[in-house]
């Protein structure tokens, strides 16, 4: 496996949080988020600003991992919405968010980001935080097939 890239003190070279997946290219984590849960992120390990630094290829196998990712949310959690975004205006290192959407959620039909509109109840929550473990069981399945 080829050395990767890394930029001393960027928060996703320095990735301490548990990976649902990972390979010598990119990782993939179920970001702990209490207002919504099965949010994930499709991280390229190499530290890289934007997609258009990745060759074809990469770029290519990128947006197949987010694709992978987005279709276990959808089918683990049932959302009503899926937002995939690629914003790295805080942290520059290439990556993208899978953020699965419900009409009763903190912010719709505004981003996550926003200002919240509502509270959702605890239980509505804790149900859909038990699906993680499905949702990580699914990521798991597809990227192994």
């Amino acid at each position: 496996m080829k050395e990767v890239l890394r930029q001393p003190g960027c928060e996703l070279c320095d990735l301490a949080v548990p990976v649902v997946w990972q390979d010598e290219k990119l990782s993939v984590i179920i970001v702990d988020d209490a207002a919504y849960p099965g949010f994930c992120r499709v991280i390229w390990r190499e530290h890289v600003r934007e997609m258009s630094d990745l060759p074809r290829e990469d770029r290519l196998l990128l947006n197949e991992a987010v694709y992978l990712v987005e279709e276990a949310v959808r089918e683990t959690m049932q959302p009503l919405k899926v937002n995939v975004a690629s914003l790295g205006n805080v942290v520059p290192h290439l990556h993208w968010h899978i953020i699965p959407r419900y009409a009763d959620d903190a912010h719709f039909p505004a981003p996550v980001w926003a200002q919240a509109a509502r509270q959702l109840d605890e239980a509505s929550l804790a149900a859909r935080r038990a699906l993680l473990p499905d949702l990580a069981a699914a990521i798991a399945k597809r990227f192994n097939e």
